[in-house]
């Protein structure tokens, strides 16, 4: 499960407004990110062809077929793999590197670890 930046945009609406008519997603992606109907159009292509929207008549209403967060799982696993060679401590670490994280996000990752 492989989104590109344009589909992940379009996906986002999707989960936000569905279901959504192509034509609703398309004025919407015209205010949000300044894309015409044509590039809307063919992303929505795009992703009822890798099987990860639905499209129904009338009105060419669109339907996610896969989750947010079967979405956000393959693309961590895949930043992770890509970044820190498949480590979670690797990543886990560079978190904790980080000097803008907050004391309090510090404190949700430690509840976070306690209650797993």
């Amino acid at each position: 499960m492989k989104l590109f930046d344009s589909e992940m945009k379009i996906m986002e609406l999707i989960w936000e407004l569905e279901p959504v008519s192509a034509k609703e997603l398309s004025v919407t992606a015209e205010k949000n990110i300044g894309w015409n109907k044509n590039t809307t159009y063919t992303v929505i292509k795009k992703l009822i062809g890798k099987g990860y929207v639905k499209r129904e008549e009338p009105d060419f209403v669109c339907t996610s077929l896969i989750s947010k967060d079967e979405v956000r799982k393959t693309e961590t696993k895949g930043l992770i793999e890509k970044l820190f060679g498949g480590s979670k401590k690797a990543l886990f670490s560079a978190l904790l590197e980080d000097r803008d994280m907050t004391d309090e996000e510090l404190e949700e990752l430690r509840e976070m670890i306690d209650k797993r």
